[in-house]
């Protein structure tokens, strides 16, 4: 639904984005995490044609972004920073408005307006003028908007920015919904946990390159090292070599517990509760560490 080969754009002397490649496939998310200017925005902007690259190729649901861009357009829905809602209109008004700007019928943009305004809680707000609306019922009006074409491939910059937590709940099963209808989608955040909810891969821009860029467990596995496991024991564990050191390291320990790392957990892990059995020692858990995003995107960044 979405390949990048070598995507670059420069602006006179000032490297934006330089040799991105992305493979994005319908039913998948992918989260493009990076600090503010590190390029998101304005990759985003070369897929929908806003902007048109310096080098480089890019097919946004099977369209080529220089030859077919009219149907580019066609195909991708957009939540960008800056909504451009139309502050005087009203809500009915406003999306039935866009609805004929995509050459939708009369009875499929009653049909969708009203699913939609279902959607996100809208449904007893459509007489009301958008200029009434709070930031975060404008940003729902503004997914609304995105998504009333039903578009294979929707590219939404901080989807729940400014909302509170049963909005932004709301939102982000609306994502996960639409993932499951087989849409290619593209998700620009600074909340990272949201990404890690979210996203099936996950790509880490800094200074206009791509520096990481996989799934989650990936990443974790390149960035942050074997997976870590914590065994929790009744006695007091004390230290004892449980002669497998060279495919455990052992990373941490207290009173009753230990952490260890390996790269092969599926071989090791039963292994490990063999020999504490066999050494007297009574095994309550056996699970494994959570590493979360952010420590993988701190990792990334400041590598």
């Amino acid at each position: 639904m979405i390949t990048t080969k070598n995507l670059t754009k420069h602006f006179k002397d000032f490297v934006a984005v330089q040799g991105v490649n992305l493979e994005l496939k319908a039913g998948e998310v992918l989260a493009l995490l990076g600090p503010n200017g590190a390029g998101k925005t304005t990759t985003v902007r070369m897929l929908t044609t806003v902007l048109r690259p310096t080098q480089g190729r890019a097919w946004v649901a099977g369209y080529d972004i220089f030859k077919e861009d009219a149907q580019v357009r066609k195909s991708v829905g957009v939540l960008t920073e800056h909504h451009g809602l139309y502050q005087r209109m009203y809500v009915k008004e406003y999306l039935d408005f866009f609805g004929q700007l995509y050459e939708l019928g009369s009875e499929e943009r009653e049909d969708r307006i009203k699913y939609l305004l279902h959607t996100f809680g809208l449904e007893g707000e459509s007489d009301r003028r958008i200029g009434e609306f709070s930031k975060g019922m404008r940003q729902k009006l503004s997914l609304a908007r995105a998504l009333l074409h039903s578009p294979p491939v929707l590219l939404l910059d901080e989807p729940t920015s400014a909302m509170d937590p049963e909005s932004a709940r709301l939102v982000r099963n609306a994502i996960k919904k639409l993932r499951s209808e087989e849409r290619a989608i593209v998700i620009c955040t600074h909340n990272l946990s949201e990404a890690e909810e979210l996203a099936d891969k996950i790509a880490i821009i800094r200074r206009g390159e791509i520096i990481a860029n996989g799934t989650p467990r990936q990443l974790k596995r390149h960035l942050l090292g074997p997976s870590e496991f914590e065994v929790q024991l009744r006695e007091t564990w004390d230290g004892k070599d449980l002669g497998l050191s060279e495919m455990v390291e052992i990373t941490a320990a207290g009173e009753d517990w230990f952490r260890f790392q390996t790269a092969s957990p599926d071989e090791v892990n039963p292994e490990v509760i063999k020999r504490l059995m066999n050494d007297d020692f009574s095994v309550i858990r056996l699970g494994e560490v959570q590493r979360s995003l952010e420590s993988v995107y701190l990792e990334a960044v400041h590598s």
